[in-house]
């Protein structure tokens, strides 16, 4: 009777531990989300000046993006896209028109400054007038999200689109790095995102470059038989064990533990 009691006691505390991690990550992301600017804890990267590049970052979301910005998103998207994508991209072009508009959708968006002496007034911030007469318009962008993936909360990132004329500059890297911080901040266990396979530079951009990982979940991992015929990889950089074991491993942590939970509590 003593070993029934103790082993249902056991359940009961296994239960209550899961219900705990599932409303500490259901808390995590659904602060994240509502944090109207990400860049407000990192205002050393609002502004970005290498490489003979000075740009200026400003946060979105998809729910409230102006006629403009909506059309300049499409452009650069089919730009960048349409290659790597080949016949799918009508179909992908839909897809990502839903999703660029969508509440849930935030953004940092790259302004070129056309006042290279603005640097000093940009990095202060407090010269409002004489930044908005500098800042640009906007050549590139980051759109991502704060899900959750195998039980996992993460960044997903759904795009990074450059204009031609600010690539090869140091930028990508930088705006990474910027997403990483706010996963980080956050208390997300990852960053993951999908490239096509077509997309050499990408792949070897995130893999080479940023050490990321061909994810676990990611078809050529899941199948690879079947996983060779899909055009495109899931990548992702965790955070901590559980998400590591999750998201890289493909294992499945059986029982979680306080220990476990700490990272988000």
């Amino acid at each position: 009777m003593e070993a029934e009691r103790t082993t249902c006691q056991r359940r009961k505390g296994t239960r209550k531990e899961v219900v705990e991690k599932k409303k500490a990550i259901e808390n995590a992301i659904r602060a994240a989300s509502l944090v109207k600017d990400h860049l407000s804890n990192f205002p050393h990267f609002r502004h970005y000046q290498r490489n003979g590049l000075y740009v200026h970052l400003l946060p979105g979301r998809g729910n409230k993006l102006t006629l403009s910005t909506k059309q300049y998103i499409q452009k650069l998207l089919k730009l960048n896209m349409e290659a790597p994508y080949g016949p799918e991209w009508p179909a992908e072009k839909k897809v990502k028109q839903r999703e660029m508009i969508s509440d849930e959708a935030h953004y940092i968006f790259v302004h070129k400054i056309f006042d290279e002496n603005a640097s000093s007034v940009v990095s202060k911030l407090n010269d409002e007038e004489r930044l908005c007469s500098s800042v640009g318009p906007i050549v590139g962008f980051v759109q991502y999200r704060f899900i959750l993936e195998e039980e996992v909360p993460v960044v997903y990132v759904y795009e990074l689109q450059l204009e031609r004329c600010v690539q090869g500059k140091g930028l990508g890297k930088f705006l990474m790095q910027l997403i990483e911080l706010i996963a980080s901040e956050n208390r997300m266990g990852a960053v993951v995102l999908t490239v096509q396979r077509a997309n050499l530079l990408a792949m070897e951009f995130y893999i080479a470059k940023l050490g990321y990982k061909i994810s676990a979940i990611s078809p050529s991992r899941v199948d690879p038989l079947l996983g060779s015929e899909k055009g495109y990889e899931i990548l992702c950089k965790t955070f901590e064990h559980e998400a590591r074991a999750i998201l890289e491993s493909g294992l499945r942590i059986p029982q979680p533990t306080h220990e476990m939970l700490g990272w988000l509590i």
